[in-house]
């Protein structure tokens, strides 16, 4: 975003600037066009300035995923056989959080997640992007907001992965609610947490996030 710095012009107040220029002096008059025009381009370049902020709305605000912090929950919370666990790496320059492990239905699972607390997002962001790198395998991510007050209740949007780095974006539209008690939309201003999910089927897990954010 440029910063744009603007001098301000003074005027004497015993000048009367509004009055015929023919009875001052050829300077004064001088003077008095440039402290004009002076104003006049100010004024149009915070106008250009101001559009310009405007076209930048829909950039992504991204966020080192390494820099927020996550906690890693599985299935056997409730029972469940699934196994897997959370990792920090890095590789030619980039930190990313990763999700291995394996999934299993048995026993009324299939989950494993990293989860992480955020505070609540403005009512003009649209959705997430992450910039995540996988198997192959299609994963999950959950939101967490103030109307689910049950473990089982969250919010859901899939996304596929590929063996390299890619940006994803979903939309608050993407995200469906895992049951009829929950509003059928997502208020980003309720979000509480966003977890990064393997979930639903029996699979080998290996998911990578090294950016999360909203546009």
């Amino acid at each position: 975003m440029s910063v744009l710095w603007i001098r301000q012009v003074r005027v004497k107040a015993n000048v009367p600037f509004f009055s015929t220029g023919l009875c001052y002096p050829l300077e004064w008059r001088r003077r008095s066009w440039s402290m004009i025009r002076s104003t006049v381009l100010a004024a149009i370049l915070v106008v250009s300035a101001t559009a310009g902020l405007g076209d930048s709305a829909m950039t992504p605000k991204m966020k080192p995923a390494t820099k927020l912090t996550w906690s890693y929950v599985a299935d056997t919370v409730m029972g469940g056989v699934s196994k897997g666990q959370s990792d920090l790496g890095s590789e030619n320059g980039r930190d990313f959080i990763r999700l291995t492990g394996e999934v299993s239905t048995e026993n009324r699972g299939g989950f494993i997640q990293v989860r992480t607390m955020i505070e609540s997002l403005g009512q003009e962001d649209q959705g997430l992007v992450l910039k995540v790198r996988g198997n192959g395998e299609r994963y999950f991510i959950h939101l967490r907001t103030r109307a689910t007050r049950f473990p089982w209740q969250y919010y859901q949007a899939v996304f596929e992965t590929e063996p390299v780095w890619r940006e994803v974006s979903l939309p608050w539209s993407a995200f469906k609610p895992s049951g009829k008690l929950l509003p059928k939309r997502v208020s980003p201003e309720t979000v509480r947490s966003i977890g990064l999910v393997a979930f639903g089927r029996d699979h080998s897990a290996d998911v990578s996030l090294a950016e999360i954010g909203v546009y």
